[in-house]
C-alpha cells in the first residue's frame, strides 16, 4: 500500500507538468491561428472553420477590401492604418458572431463565412458594408475610408469549395471597387479574367494556369 501511495505521489508532478504542457500547446496553436494585430483567424484557422460552415445550408462567403488603404497609411501613418484595420476587424467579428467565422487573409483584405437562415443575404451584406465604412475612431472622424465587399451564395455553385467561392467573391469585390458600388454579389458568369480563382496579379493568384470567363 505504501509503495502504491509513493508511486502515485511521484506521478502527480509528472501529470501536472504534462497538463501544463498540453495547455501551453493549445494556447500556442490558438495564437498561431490568430492575426496578432486584429485577433481574427489567420488563413489557416479561417480555412478550417469555413470549410465546416460550407457544409451547412444558406452559407455565404464574403470578401472585404479596404479602399485607398495605402493613402491612409501615407497621409496619417502606419499607426493610423493599423487602427483602421483593427476597427474593421472588430466590427466584422462582431457582425459575424459565434455562428460564423471571420479572418484576415493579408494586408487590408478580410474574409468571412456566415449563415443566412432567413434568406436576406442582400440586406445582411448591405448592413455589414455600412458598419465597416464607419469612421475608425469617433474622436478622429477624418480617419475613415470606404470598404468594397463582394459576396457569393455557396448554394449557387454546388460542388465548389472554399477556394473557388473566395475567387468568385474576390471578383465581385473587385467589380464593386471598380464601380464604386460598395457591395456586389457574384453572379453565375465570370466577372473578370482570373488565375486559379483569383484575379491576375492579385494576392493568392497562381501564374501557371489561367481561366478566363465571360463577363456577367
Amino acid at each position: 500500500m505504501n509503495t502504491l501511495t509513493t508511486a502515485f505521489g511521484a506521478a502527480l508532478p509528472l501529470a501536472a507538468g504534462w497538463s501544463a504542457h498540453v495547455l501551453w500547446l493549445r494556447r500556442h496553436l490558438h495564437t498561431a491561428r490568430r492575426d496578432p494585430l486584429t485577433g481574427l483567424h489567420t488563413r489557416d484557422g479561417f480555412t478550417r472553420r469555413a470549410a465546416d460552415l460550407l457544409r451547412k445550408e444558406r452559407a455565404l462567403v464574403l470578401l472585404a477590401d479596404v479602399d485607398n488603404f495605402k493613402q491612409i497609411n501615407d497621409r496619417y501613418g502606419h499607426a493610423a492604418g493599423d487602427t483602421l484595420l483593427k476597427a474593421c476587424a472588430d466590427r466584422l467579428a462582431h457582425y459575424v458572431g459565434a455562428s460564423g467565422v471571420a479572418g484576415r487573409l493579408g494586408g487590408d483584405e478580410f474574409a468571412a463565412v456566415i449563415l443566412d437562415p432567413h434568406g436576406t443575404a442582400e440586406d445582411l451584406c448591405a448592413a455589414l458594408h455600412a458598419v465597416l465604412a464607419r469612421p475608425a475612431d469617433p474622436a478622429h472622424p477624418e480617419l475613415r475610408t470606404t470598404v468594397s465587399l463582394g459576396w457569393v451564395r455557396a448554394a449557387d455553385f454546388p460542388g465548389e469549395g472554399l477556394s473557388e467561392l473566395l475567387g468568385r467573391a474576390d471578383e465581385a469585390m473587385y467589380a464593386a471597387k471598380q464601380a464604386r458600388a460598395g457591395v456586389k454579389r457574384a453572379g453565375l458568369g465570370r466577372l473578370f479574367a482570373a488565375v486559379a480563382g483569383r484575379r491576375t496579379g492579385h494576392r493568392g493568384a497562381r501564374t501557371d494556369t489561367t481561366a478566363t470567363g465571360a463577363a456577367a
